[in-house]
């Protein structure tokens, strides 16, 4: 997004307050209840009991959205749903999917009748720090403290990776369910690789001397990424920053520090990229989305491209039988990296929340129990070729090659994982470094121009006290 320097400054509130006059704004992904919106009471709960934690209405109908992604909207309808109406069969549930979550919902909040259940998850999802500070979630401790769905005797919050809780929690509130463990890394062909002879690369010397040999083969491209969301490109350039630099390069960035982006290790990292961008790019990149760019991986058109791991699932109907999708982690680079090898991302994803002005708050935390019950995770996982964050629901099943390669990396990482929040704290911030990440790919801006850019909106972010500030 280009920068535009006469428009005039408005605070964050009044923005969201516009957002139901101007859904164009979801770029921001701002939303809120307007101030001429009317107050929603909380509806009225029925008798709570153990079997019932929450109180929920038997006959009372649940509207769900879900996010038509990467792991589509099937494991919703043949999964989730059913479990719940198990329980709940007079319960109507209205279920809905799309890719546009914000351009569909934003109005919703704004009118002050969200719906139920939300997945918020996509390029498109509504900016959960303006939600959270406008009192849009649910506090969803309740839901932690409540006996699992298969085991009364288990607390939900036990049942789960410990991230979840750290991760959701909005101003001291856990708000938001992230159900799958993204795990992120540079994904290629196993069938491909070894008919080449290509290995995955450890040192950053292997990866531009691999890209160099395939370059020079001319059987395909080296390097592609989904040029209309760079932030695909961003995520491996951070996790980069941080193995040269430390941990502390991410906390500081999601800390809003004085100069967190330009330190020498986002130089570094930035600059290592640039060349990527400058020699290696599958032609045409830019202007490609990520299904377009991890077809034409499919298609063998290019060796790699970065991705988390519900690119299995998203490509399925495209992707060759033999194709055996392989992940591998940021290579070494520098030779005195602060982080080992095999460092890499991995945080709780595919966010779902509980909107606080909702009909039907209550059914909408029961149905999150129902996810994070054994089955439901271990059934999702089966069908979507994905790990969820419920302890133990993949064990006896059969993981798919690019599933089982993903969680390989993380056992392989132990300790040595690392996340970030900034960019679903502050939607602004995400905007710019995506909008700089796409220049500094295409060659428009320097790695040093770049970070500035980005540091410059991060400190406009820190300097405005419209802007709820969050920390870790």
């Amino acid at each position: 997004m280009p920068n535009t320097p006469h428009t005039p400054h408005i605070t964050r509130r009044e923005l969201l307050r516009s957002a139901v006059l101007i859904p164009a704004a979801g770029a921001l992904a701002a939303c809120a209840t307007p101030a001429q919106a009317p107050a929603s009471s909380a509806p009225a709960a029925a008798p709570t009991s153990a079997a019932n934690p929450f109180g929920v209405a038997a006959d009372k109908p649940l509207e769900i959205w879900i996010f038509d992604g990467g792991f589509g909207q099937a494991y919703a309808k043949d999964i989730h749903q059913p479990l719940f109406a198990t329980k709940y069969p007079k319960a109507q549930i209205k279920h809905n999917a799309t890719k546009e979550i914000t351009k569909v919902l934003q109005p919703r909040f704004a009118g002050g009748n969200p719906p139920d259940v939300i997945d918020n998850s996509g390029a498109n999802a509504m900016d959960f720090g303006a939600l959270a500070q406008d009192g849009q979630l649910q506090d969803l401790t309740p839901l932690l403290d409540a006996p699992t769905w298969d085991d009364p005797a288990v607390k939900v919050r036990d049942s789960i990776d410990p991230a979840v809780i750290e991760i959701g929690t909005y101003d001291g509130k856990f708000s938001v369910l992230g159900y799958v463990n993204y795990i992120f890394g540079i994904w290629y062909s196993k069938k491909a690789f070894e008919e080449n002879g290509w290995a995955a690369p450890k040192t950053w010397d292997e990866f531009t001397a691999l890209c160099e040999t395939i370059k020079k083969s001319g059987k395909m491209a080296p390097f592609t990424y989904a040029g209309k969301f760079p932030q695909y490109l961003y995520e491996v350039l951070l996790t980069m920053a941080a193995k040269i630099g430390g941990n502390e390069v991410l906390v500081n960035i999601d800390n809003l520090e004085d100069g967190a982006w330009t330190t020498e290790a986002m130089k570094e990292s930035a600059t290592r990229w640039a060349e990527v961008g400058a020699k290696y790019l599958m032609q045409g990149t830019a202007g490609l989305d990520h299904v377009q760019t991890q077809t034409a991986h499919n298609k063998y058109e290019v060796a790699m491209l970065p991705s988390g791991s519900w690119l299995e699932n998203e490509q399925k109907d495209t992707t060759p039988a033999d194709f055996a999708y392989q992940m591998f982690v940021v290579p070494d680079v520098t030779g005195s990296d602060k982080m080992p090898y095999g460092t890499l991302h991995t945080q709780p994803g595919e966010n779902f929340i509980v909107p606080s002005k909702g009909a039907n708050p209550q059914a909408g935390m029961e149905y999150l129990r129902a996810m994070l019950s054994k089955k439901a995770a271990g059934d999702f996982s089966e069908l979507v070729r994905t790990v969820t964050v419920v302890k133990g629901a993949g064990e006896g099943r059969q993981l798919s090659p690019g599933a089982k390669s993903a969680s390989d990396a993380v056992s392989a990482a132990g300790a040595n994982t690392v996340y970030y929040r900034w960019q679903t704290w502050y939607a602004q911030l995400k905007d710019e470094a995506v909008a700089a990440t796409g220049q500094l790919m295409s060659g428009g801006l320097t790695p040093d121009k770049y970070l500035e850019r980005i540091q410059k909106k991060a400190d406009e972010i820190k300097n405005d006290s419209a802007i709820k500030k969050y920390k870790r």
